[in-house]
């Protein structure tokens, strides 16, 4: 029973993300939600600004800090180990959840693209960058990342296996294609408020930083594996490789 219901948790927890994920798009885009990022009460400047920096404040401590190894293993003293991913997902969800209810809008426009070509080639941008995140996803093991592997192994009576580093798809070309994708999905827009701006850059700035606490995990737990591959592979931006005769042989496809 206990078994069962660990599987119901991990599958609430991924509709949850699934909820948020599929609002976060409208949220960006300003399209098909009810409130996306530049509509709603505005409220006085300071208050606003203060508002949406205290929401991507709390949402990088929370999703970096509960990825760290340390915090895992303390974690998992109180949270069984089969649903420890799912509540992190959860726990994230929710604080998206929480922004998109909370965040004021900082209509100030910086730019407006008028030609209709323009601003459907900048809404295609989007979407791609959209499209990347969701595919890196799968590349990396969709349902371990979010959890679902792990409730359906402990279901089964079947330990979690040691998934080894390999290279496959984008992750040839740069080291975090999920990122990169959040980046173009965040910049690429037809209408750049000042609140837009704002989360454009707080998230871009997360990311980098999220970048170095990851990959440090990354050596910890891969070596000269991982260290090999950061030498060869780009970070986020396909940039010719240094050395064009060495290719690695692993990948950052575990996270």
């Amino acid at each position: 029973m206990t078994r069962m219901l660990a599987l119901l948790y991990g599958l609430i927890c991924y509709l949850v993300f699934l909820f948020a994920f599929l609002y976060a798009i409208g949220f960006v885009m300003g399209v098909a939600v009810p409130k996306h990022i530049d509509s709603g009460v505005t409220g006085d400047f300071a208050t606003a600004l203060g508002i949406d920096l205290a929401l991507l404040g709390l949402f990088a401590v929370q999703h970096s800090g509960m990825a760290r190894q340390g915090f895992k293993r303390w974690w998992t003293r109180f949270v069984p180990a089969p649903i420890e991913r799912s509540t992190y997902v959860l726990l994230s969800s929710l604080v998206l959840i929480l922004m998109f209810w909370q965040w004021r809008p900082l209509p100030q426009m910086l730019w407006n693209v008028q030609d209709e070509t323009a601003r459907w080639a900048l809404y295609a941008l989007g979407a791609s960058g959209w499209l990347l995140v969701l595919a890196s996803t799968f590349l990396i093991n969709h349902f371990d990342l979010f959890g679902l592997q792990q409730v359906w192994l402990h279901a089964r009576k079947r330990l979690q296996p040691e998934v080894p580093f390999v290279v496959r798809a984008l992750y040839r070309i740069v080291r975090h294609p999920l990122y990169l994708g959040f980046v173009i999905a965040f910049w690429a827009t037809p209408s750049m408020s000042l609140g837009h701006l704002l989360f454009a850059i707080a998230t871009t700035g997360y990311i980098l930083i999220a970048i170095q606490l990851e990959e440090r995990d990354l050596v910890n737990a891969y070596g000269n594996d991982y260290r090999d591959y950061r030498r060869h592979v780009p970070m986020l931006l396909p940039w010719p490789k240094r050395d064009p005769q060495s290719r690695p042989t692993v990948d950052s496809s575990q996270r």
